[in-house]
């Protein structure tokens, strides 16, 4: 299946424009689960996308305290060298195996991102990671010079081929873009979420990847929930407790899901698709990173790699994100992107 593809930043990275989100695939039994996971479906999940032609996958220690990373190596053992996709992979988010329960640390002390580097490397079974991410800026007082310096020295040393920032502010970026040159920025970005548009801005002009998550709102936008399927969560998905799914934002998002589902309709392909599509369209956005616990899941997103939406599509789920309320930021990008939004 041909995908297009866009140049992460200056990597020299071409990357198709969905890329495989490990998070889910991690399974249940810590604070940010999903619930129970079958092994077996999510390498048939894994597989299922990159012989599709998605070729990188994102994943972290945190996803299942380091089980994601041990499935997606898993998924890749029988794909030659020629085939493997790009591993992206971060640092950064600490449990206590003995507390999954308890909320982890957010921390980067360079010892302790040494340490998780050569976990990830040994999870991953590779001697080197694609893109390496810091996770979260740290609440354990770490200043960003002593982390992003530990990062450029991994860069410098070929242990990663990129560094880049997840979930850091403009003021951020520019503070470390001053030591060293800012791969990829990693936000949450979606119709609900929209909050990141200024920093998509940013790394467009800054010659800095970006790489979305959640553009799917964690499932909300895939067409497939109601409010009785979200009463219906297991106790151990931490979308139970997660704002968009609860109190008055819940009715306020599942309206605007079924108008994303009434420009899927018109458009002849999937609510999650056209979900993923608009992400797509905002200048900046190199790629969006989509979830699936199992083949049939990752088909719902796949063809977000291959429609196109029309400036009619952008003005009416502009009208419905105004209309629902939901979320916050601007509801329309300023104007398409390329070949593949």
């Amino acid at each position: 299946m041909s995908m297009p593809m866009r140049e992460l930043g200056a990597t020299g990275m071409r990357l198709s424009v969905v890329g495989f989100g490990s998070w889910a695939v991690g399974g249940g039994g810590y604070s940010f689960g999903w619930g129970a996971q079958d092994d077996a479906a999510s390498v048939a999940a894994i597989r299922h996308a990159v012989e599709s032609g998605v070729n990188w996958i994102d994943t972290a220690p945190a996803y299942g305290l380091g089980h994601a990373e041990e499935v997606v190596a898993k998924a890749l053992e029988s794909f030659p060298d020629r085939d493997r996709p790009y591993l992206f992979t971060k640092c950064g988010v600490l449990f206590d195996p003995s507390k999954p329960y308890e909320r982890p640390r957010r921390a980067l002390p360079p010892d302790s991102m040494r340490r998780e580097l050569e976990g990830s490397l040994r999870r991953l079974r590779t001697e080197r990671i694609d893109l390496y991410l810091a996770h979260w800026p740290p609440d354990d007082g770490t200043p960003l010079e002593a982390y992003w310096s530990m990062m450029l020295s991994f860069r410098e040393e070929g242990k990663i081929g990129a560094a880049g920032l997840a979930n850091h502010t403009i003021e951020q970026l520019e503070q470390a873009e001053a030591m060293g040159h800012v791969d990829s920025l990693q936000p949450p970005f979606s119709a609900i979420r929209r909050e990141a548009a200024a920093e998509l801005s940013w790394c467009a002009t800054h010659e800095v990847g970006a790489i979305i998550y959640s553009p799917m709102q964690s499932g909300l936008l895939t067409g497939s929930f109601s409010a009785e399927r979200v009463a219906a969560l297991p106790t151990d998905d931490w979308r139970t407790r997660a704002p968009e799914f609860v109190g008055d934002r819940l009715p306020r998002n599942l309206a605007l899901a079924e108008a994303l589902q009434a420009v899927a309709k018109r458009r002849g392909t999937t609510t999650a698709s056209v979900a993923v599509t608009w992400t797509l369209a905002w200048p900046g956005v190199t790629g969006a990173i989509v979830g699936g616990r199992n083949p049939e899941q990752v088909d719902g997103w796949l063809p977000a790699g291959s429609i196109r939406l029309t400036d009619a599509d952008l003005d009416n789920i502009a009208r419905a994100i105004e209309t629902s309320g939901a979320g916050s930021g601007p509801a329309r990008p300023p104007h398409q992107a390329g070949e593949g939004s």
